[in-house]
């Protein structure tokens, strides 16, 4: 059996402590390389180009450039497919929402013991989402302050069928593909295929994005569940 490929890590941060811990506990792991370190969001745009990394640990307050701007400029340019995964402190703010809308895959709390860092490393990597509970709190009280739905959204939903907004709605109340596939008495291999066609078909780039589109269209309304474990 052949050994998996690695994964690549690009790690900014201003603190250089933050970013040395972060990059010394990565690379304890034989399937993870930390490619590059960068300080502000300029020079993680500079790393994203030169390495074209797999995976992202972005801060989102940096000099010269913040993560926000930094995750929108990578994504927007990246002729790779990389995921982004958001440094944040303990008390979630209103960024959040802004990180998820340019595209970051999720979120991962700067106190985050160190084995649970690698795994959710893999877990972006993979295409998964990772959304802290406490993180997922305050995105679903950002949409329940909204009064009106986005139409245009909304509109979307008509190209899903009735199975796909099944699992559009498992996806953002943060079941895993092996949770939908019990709930749905269907296999864990048919949920990645739908999921596959939920991406393309709304042009979305990952989980995260359709934990997002679930609450705009008003597919899953705020408040009826946590989107997190």
């Amino acid at each position: 059996m052949n050994a998996p490929r690695g994964i690549t890590v690009v790690v900014a941060d201003d603190q250089a402590l933050v970013r040395g811990g972060f990059t010394m506990i990565l690379r304890t792991h034989p399937d993870i390389e930390v490619v590059a370190e960068a300080g502000t969001g300029i020079e993680a745009i500079e790393a994203a180009h030169r390495h074209h990394p797999d995976v992202i640990l972005m801060d989102i307050r940096m000099p010269e450039l913040d993560g926000l701007q930094a995750t929108e400029r990578i994504l927007r340019d990246a002729d790779w497919p990389v995921r982004i995964l958001i440094l944040t402190t303990f008390d979630p703010d209103e960024y959040v929402y802004q990180a998820l809308r340019a595209g970051a895959s999720g979120f991962v709390l700067k106190d985050i013991p160190p084995q649970q860092l690698a795994t959710a490393v893999r877990t972006i990597a993979d295409g998964g989402a990772l959304i802290a509970p406490s993180i997922t709190r305050r995105l679903i009280s950002r949409f329940a302050e909204r009064p009106t739905v986005n139409t245009a959204v909304a509109d979307r939903l008509h190209r899903l069928t009735d199975r796909e907004r099944d699992i559009v709605t498992a996806v953002a109340r943060g079941a895993t593909n092996t949770e939908i596939a019990q709930q749905l008495y269907i296999g864990p291999a048919t949920v990645k295929s739908h999921v596959s066609s939920i991406l393309t078909k709304l042009g979305l780039r990952d989980r995260a994005q359709i934990v997002v589109f679930a609450y705009e269209s008003a597919l899953v309304e705020p408040g009826a569940h946590d989107i997190g474990h």
